[in-house]
């Protein structure tokens, strides 16, 4: 077994296969972009590099389907499980690394004028498909997914008033 230095990566993998009880890599990325995507993005091959890594750690193991396609699946080991359960409960403090590139461009002299109105209308229609999606399978979600999915009509919500705030400040004047 080797030593790995888990990521937030492999936390993602680890967790998805426990909710899933059982998945081949190709199971953990399609649940990931049916499920996280909208607030943790994962590469697809991260997702099988962080499979590989797992099970030479020793955090998962390969086991074949007996019906069906008789396909190799994923499945946590006690040692895995056991560093699941230790990051689930680490409140340790990370800072947000908001990767917005809007902000970016603003950064680097993007003009306001022609950012603004795009960002606070593709804003607006990611917190119409949150705010929808809370109301139709809201009542299904675990209460942390309740509690994500609360995270990110909020933090759409806030950056709409942040664009409407950078299209409003200064309507008429041009970049000092």
């Amino acid at each position: 077994m080797a030593d790995a230095r888990l990521t937030t990566a492999s936390y993602l993998v680890l967790g998805i296969i426990d909710k899933l009880g059982e998945a081949s890599a190709y199971d953990v990325k399609g649940e990931a972009a049916r499920t996280i995507a909208p607030f943790w993005s994962v590469p697809h091959a991260q997702v099988y590099a962080q499979c590989d890594r797992l099970l030479d750690a020793g955090l998962l193991s390969r086991v074949r389907q007996e019906s069906g396609r008789n396909r190799r699946v994923l499945t946590l080991t006690e040692q895995g499980r056991a560093a699941l359960r230790g990051w689930l409960d680490d409140p340790a403090f990370v800072p947000v690394e908001a990767r917005e590139r809007g902000i970016l461009k603003l950064w680097f002299g993007g003009r306001p004028d022609v950012l603004a109105p795009v960002q606070h209308e593709e804003h607006r229609r990611t917190l119409g498909e949150y705010e929808e999606l809370a109301g139709t399978v809201g009542d299904l979600l675990t209460r942390g997914q309740r509690d994500a999915l609360e995270f990110g009509i909020r933090y759409e919500r806030m950056m709409i008033d942040f664009w409407q705030w950078v299209q409003h400040r200064d309507e008429g004047a041009t970049d000092r």
